[in-house]
C-alpha cells in the first residue's frame, strides 16, 4: 500500500509545522489548510509559502464555510488537527467539531488525529478548575468523533520540552535558571519530556499502522521518563554548578495559583496534576493504548541531556 495523503490543519502553529516537516521527510503527500483570514499575520503566510517550496499543497479552505472544508479533506486519507488548544494563546480545540462534521462527508478519510498532544484528557475528569475547561473540550471532541464512527488515532504526548525541559519546569520562564531553582513537592514524581520534531515524527509514524487504530498513542520515550529533580541534576551536570532548591509543598502552590489570571490558572494548574500526582506515569497502558518508543524503535529520539545543551 501507499502512503497516505495527509492534511495538516494548524500546519502553521507550534507544532502543527513540525508535523507538516515530518509529513513531507516522510514521503506522504502533504496538504496544509490555509485560511483566508489570514489578514496582516505576514509570518504565517510566509511559512506556508515555504511548506509549498518543499513540495507541500496549499489548500484553502475557511471554518465558516462548510464546503469548503469538505472540498479540503476530500482530497485525503488522513486529516491530522494541531489546532491550539494553550488559553495564553488562542484556544480553538472546540473549533474542531466542524472539522469533525466535513470529514463525516469525507468517507475516503481513514484517520483522523484530532489537537490534543499532551495530557491524556480521558484520564483528567478530575482536573482543578478551571485547567479542567482543556480536557473537558478536548473530549467533546472526542465524543463527536466516537458518535460518528470516525476512525481516529489521539496522541498523548506528554510534555513538551520547549516549555517544560528547558525552564526546568519553573512558571514564568523557558530558559533554565543558573541560580536557584523551585521544585514541586519533593521533585521525584516522573513526567515524560519529548522534543516536539519527536512529537511529530511518532505522530507521522502512527497513521498508516493498523495497530494504533482507534487507540491511543502514548509517547513515552524510557530515557525521558524523568523527575524534576532529576531533570535539574543533568542541568547542574552540564553547567557545573548546584543550584540553590526552593521546595513548594501543594498548598502554597494552589494559593499562588488561585493569585493568577484567569488564562494562566488554566494553563498552569495542569502543572499540579503533572508534579504533585504524577499523571502522566501513575497508570499502565491498557489495551487502548500503544506506547510510541515500543512500536517504533527505530527513532532516535532526543534525550533530555542533549536538548539542555543548546541552553549551556
Amino acid at each position: 500500500m501507499g502512503k497516505s495523503k495527509v492534511l495538516v490543519v494548524g500546519g502553521t502553529g507550534y507544532i502543527g509545522r513540525r508535523i507538516v516537516r515530518a509529513s513531507l521527510a516522510q514521503g506522504h503527500e502533504t496538504y496544509v489548510l490555509q485560511r483566508p483570514d489570514l489578514g496582516f499575520q505576514i509570518e504565517k503566510l510566509q511559512r506556508l509559502l515555504s511548506f509549498k517550496k518543499q513540495g507541500a499543497h496549499l489548500v484553502e479552505a475557511s471554518f465558516s464555510d462548510h464546503k469548503s472544508l469538505v472540498d479540503a479533506v476530500k482530497k485525503v486519507d488522513v486529516v491530522i488537527s494541531a489546532m491550539s488548544g494553550v488559553h495564553i494563546r488562542t484556544h480553538c480545540i472546540t473549533l474542531q467539531l466542524k472539522l469533525v462534521e466535513a470529514i463525516k462527508q469525507a468517507p475516503n478519510v481513514k484517520r483522523f488525529l484530532p489537537s490534543e498532544f499532551g495530557l491524556d484528557p480521558a484520564r483528567m475528569g478530575h482536573a482543578l478548575e478551571p485547567g479542567n475547561v482543556t480536557f473537558e473540550d478536548k473530549m467533546a471532541v472526542r465524543k463527536a468523533i466516537e458518535e460518528a464512527n470516525i476512525p481516529f488515532t489521539y496522541i498523548s504526548a506528554n510534555l513538551f520540552a520547549g516549555y517544560f525541559a528547558g525552564s526546568l519546569s519553573q512558571m514564568g520562564s523557558f530558559v533554565p535558571p543558573r541560580d536557584k531553582v523551585h521544585l514541586f513537592g519533593d521533585g521525584t514524581l516522573k513526567a515524560v519530556f519529548l522534543d516536539e520534531d519527536d512529537v511529530a515524527t511518532y505522530t507521522i509514524k502512527a497513521i498508516d499502522d493498523p495497530r494504533t487504530l482507534n487507540k491511543t498513542l502514548y509517547l513515552r520515550p524510557p530515557e525521558n521518563i524523568l523527575s524534576q529533580a532529576e531533570l535539574i541534576g543533568i542541568w547542574e551536570k552540564l553547567i557545573g554548578k548546584e543550584l540553590e532548591k526552593t521546595y513548594l509543598p501543594p498548598e502554597t502552590f494552589l494559593t499562588t495559583l488561585k493569585g493568577m489570571d484567569y488564562k494562566l490558572q488554566v494553563g498552569i494548574g495542569h502543572f499540579y496534576h503533572i508534579f504533585y500526582e504524577g499523571c502522566l506515569t501513575n497508570f499502565e497502558i491498557g489495551e487502548d493504548g500503544e506506547e510510541a518508543s515500543k512500536l517504533y524503535p527505530e527513532v532516535n529520539y532526543t534525550r533530555m541531556d542533549e536538548y539542555l545543551k543548546i541552553y549551556v
